[in-house]
């Protein structure tokens, strides 16, 4: 899966001179945690972010109601962005494992998409998650297989092909290696219109493979 295939596309932007007051009421009515600042052709200048407006404790603590109104209504986005050579992005054609890395190495919540230095969308950890739903096959209902097998080549094949000898309809699936299992990996298999007795009768014959995990999802 590509970024393109699950950012949210025309995401709300907002202009440097907007007050910060009413970016704050923007994200609010909105639900959203991160506003691209862009200027003329929808040029990207910085990011804002719920973090950036949020006023620090010991300026909050010296500041009474009104003092913090008026602070507020005096501040702009452009001077609590994050500038542009602050700003990671990424462009539609990447792949959402390396937007993962890139947030995850970095601490951050969301990317702007940016082609030639347009925004184009934006990439957001909760954008990520419901793709990694997607690959897993979550929003099909069946049987959810966890197995180990030998980290080597063909072990795959052979669970595959297991399930192809039936004609089964595969919806997921996803690998993993766990630190305290060396020499193995996990493979989670989403089969769908199969009953679970039917699916460990089957996976529990591959050879060398061992179901860890097994369940109906619904």
């Amino acid at each position: 899966m590509l970024v393109k295939d699950c950012m949210t596309r025309h995401p709300i932007l907002i202009a440097p001179e907007t007050p910060a007051a009413e970016a704050q009421k923007i994200m609010a009515e909105n639900k959203v945690r991160h506003l691209p600042v862009v200027g003329d052709g929808k040029k990207l200048l910085g990011l804002i972010t719920r973090q950036r407006l949020a006023l620090k404790p010991d300026t909050l603590a010296s500041l009474d109601v009104w003092e913090i109104a008026r602070y507020l209504s005096n501040l702009t986005v452009k001077d609590l962005m994050l500038k542009i050579d602050e700003v990671q992005t990424i462009a539609s054609d990447r792949t959402v494992e390396r937007a993962a890395r890139i947030m995850t190495d970095h601490k951050i919540g969301c990317l702007p998409v940016v082609e030639e230095g347009v925004v184009t969308g934006i990439l957001s950890e909760v954008d990520l998650l419901k793709s990694y739903q997607e690959m897993l096959g979550l929003t099909a209902e069946g049987v959810r297989v966890t197995v180990r097998a030998p980290d080597r080549a063909g072990e795959g094949a052979k669970l595959m092909a297991a399930l192809a000898q039936r004609g089964w309809k595969v919806t997921g699936l996803g690998i993993f290696y766990l630190p305290k299992y060396p020499g193995f990996y996990d493979a989670v298999v989403k089969i769908e219109g199969v009953t679970k007795a039917e699916a460990e009768d089957v996976v529990s014959q591959v050879p060398d493979q061992e179901i860890v995990d097994i369940r109906e999802v619904v």
